[in-house]
């Protein structure tokens, strides 16, 4: 009993002890908004006003990840290292496509006007700019929570990025003090991400359209709105009017895995000339053929392959994942084509954790590969790297990390 209650009181002890540091903690917090904070934001036009209504009643939100106390010895968490790392056919499980294909429809019906004058403005397809929606925020359906102002207060308090986070709650109040919204109603995700095109403060200062004609531009609460948005980030990022995203193709084995990459492009129609399909059946688009191609396939030989244009890196500028624009394409095309899912199979990863990854990602780069970092992710140039490596000890390329490289690439 006498060992229960001594625990107990450690415990209390250990509680109130933390309580008190949060308390300093917040106590710094407040007057790191006076007197970082204020003067930026004063510089940018904000006023004392606007500054005080973003930030009446907001404390710490202590349950964001990656955050770093003033003071604290610990290092930005790397628990996400040892994600188990699957396939990428996760990515596409049935729910999400065809939720976001049947809904985006109904939406290509209800805002029909609305999307043809966006694309005759910008020259993004209507589809595309549904598939970017339904993906961000399910068509606003989503409920949108986080306070932006304690969201960006936090991270650019006590992030790893707070400089960053630091200039993205500076935009944040350019908004509020702009009118578009009213500080109590700016709300975010958990990263700050603003509205239903999830646009960071800095972006929506940037490319916020106003669709709806009335003077602002109401990403959180107007259809018409989101969509302008939409189009015209796309649009000032170098979208290709009248070309497509991108071909679903059969690779054969004698083109190799490891020419995969956005420098690695030639016309459509020299991938063609080595073998290249589409496993439609059908041709390439003749006004395509002359356009750069680039290969892309983002698990290897392990699934399916790709011929994708220079708008595919364009919807990376709104995501930088391969499998993000991948998912946008598909949608896009299957809300307007009908097209169905992919023909080439989702091959299944076992037993491989992010830090399996980024240890082979740091053997290759000991051999001389440009892996684009050991961060556990296997981009394009992993992928390729792998290629290239198992070219070299005389080994079928696959492009994509199997359990048994990790030793045969670090012994």
């Amino acid at each position: 009993m006498r060992w229960i209650i001594f625990t107990l009181s450690l415990w209390c002890l250990s509680s109130s002890v933390a309580a008190q540091d949060r308390a300093a903690v917040e106590r710094q917090f407040q007057n790191w908004l006076q007197d970082t904070v204020w003067p930026l934001a004063k510089a940018k036009g904000v006023s004392r006003r606007t500054m005080r209504q973003a930030f009446e009643g907001v404390t710490l939100n202590w349950k964001l990840p990656d955050l770093i106390p003033p003071g604290s010895s610990a290092q930005t968490p790397k628990q996400q290292k040892q994600a188990e790392f699957g396939s990428p056919g996760r990515y596409f499980n049935a729910g999400s496509v065809q939720g976001a294909t049947s809904v985006g429809r109904q939406m290509a019906r209800r805002h029909a006007a609305v999307l043809s004058r966006v694309e005759a403005e910008t020259g993004v397809p209507g589809r595309i700019i549904l598939a970017i929606w339904g993906r961000e925020s399910g068509y606003g359906q989503v409920p949108i929570r986080h306070d932006a102002f304690q969201v960006l207060g936090t991270k650019g308090f006590m992030s790893a990025r707070a400089d960053y986070f630091t200039g993205e709650l500076i935009a944040a109040l350019q908004i509020a003090e702009s009118g578009h919204a009213p500080p109590g109603t700016l709300k975010s995700s958990w990263a700050g991400a603003l509205g239903q095109p999830q646009f960071m403060p800095s972006n929506f200062l940037t490319y916020a359209a106003d669709g709806s004609g009335d003077g602002r531009s109401d990403i959180w609460g107007s259809a018409e709105d989101t969509i302008a948005s939409i189009g015209n980030f796309l649009a000032q990022h170098g979208w290709i009017t009248g070309r497509d995203w991108g071909f679903e193709v059969t690779v054969p084995a004698s083109v190799s895995c490891a020419l995969e990459g956005p420098d690695q492009g030639k016309p459509v129609q020299d991938w063609a000339a080595i073998g290249i399909t589409r496993v439609s059946g059908k041709p390439f688009p003749k006004h395509e053929l002359a356009g750069e191609g680039y290969l892309m396939m983002p698990a290897g030989r392990n699934g399916p392959a790709f011929l994708v244009t220079p708008n595919f890196y364009v919807l990376k500028d709104y995501n930088k994942s391969d499998l993000y624009a991948l998912f946008v394409g598909h949608v896009g095309d299957r809300i307007q084509y009908g097209v169905g899912n992919f023909t080439g199979r989702w091959g299944k990863v076992g037993n491989l954790y992010r830090s399996d990854v980024a240890a082979m990602q740091r053997a290759l780069e000991q051999k001389g590969h440009d892996v684009g970092g050991a961060d556990g992710l296997p981009g394009f140039k992993t992928r390729r790297s792998i290629g290239r490596w198992q070219q070299t000890a005389g080994r079928a390329p696959t492009c994509f990390p199997e359990a048994r490289m990790k030793t045969d690439l670090i012994r």
